[in-house]
Parts: structure tokens; C-alpha cells; sequence
């Protein structure tokens, strides 16, 4: 149980440096609660909020998604990030930010379209 919604609490949203960002844009976690609820399994925010100073030291941009705390970088239990992203694509073909990485599956509210 979270305490922003039924599978997700703000910790796991807050940047990791440990300067105390957490803050969570409502739409992200509508779209991340829809990725929880449609594979019915277990959506690791790897990471999601990030501080100015953070986000330059992970070697992101400044208008990186991330410190408008409108992005996040995640992982379903048994879901390759491909499928994730697949998945995302066809829910949302007209808005957001989508990338497929390896590792993860970035998404992003952005008011524009963007893929990777």
C-alpha cells in the first residue's frame, strides 16, 4: 500500500542524493499506476526526481524531465523493457516522453511527443 496510490508511496519517488525532493507530478503517477495495474506486477521506480545537482551527475541535461519532477525511470517484475514500452506507445501514441533502455523503461508527462 502507498500513500500517493494504492501501489506506490512518495519515497520511492524522491531523488536519490538524499536532499529531500520528492515531489510527484499527478500525471506521472497516473501513467505508472496504469503500467502496475495492467501487468499486475510489481513497478520498481528506479529513479524518478532528481535535484539539479543530481540529475548533471547521473549525466543528464538540465531540461531533463527529471527535476520537473515529471519523469521516471522503471522496471516491471518480469516484463522486459521492451514489452513496457510497447506497451506505453500504443496507450499513449499521441503525448509523452517513452524511451526504451536496456536496463528500464523511461516515461515522462512532457506536453509533447517524444520516443527513443
Amino acid at each position: 500500500m502507498g500513500d500517493l496510490s494504492k501501489d506506490f508511496s512518495r519515497s520511492e519517488f524522491q531523488c536519490k542524493c538524499g536532499c529531500g525532493f520528492d515531489t510527484v507530478d499527478a500525471e506521472l503517477l497516473k501513467v505508472v499506476q496504469d503500467v502496475r495495474d495492467h501487468y499486475h506486477a510489481r513497478t520498481t521506480i528506479n529513479s524518478a526526481c532528481r535535484c539539479l545537482e543530481h540529475n548533471r551527475s547521473v549525466g543528464s541535461t538540465d531540461t531533463s524531465q527529471h527535476p520537473k519532477a515529471k519523469a521516471a525511470d522503471i522496471t516491471v517484475r518480469g516484463v522486459s523493457p521492451a514489452r513496457v514500452h510497447h506497451y506505453l506507445v500504443q496507450k499513449y501514441p499521441d503525448k509523452y516522453g517513452i524511451g526504451n533502455y536496456a536496463d528500464f523503461t523511461h516515461v515522462d508527462v512532457r506536453s509533447d511527443r517524444a520516443r527513443w
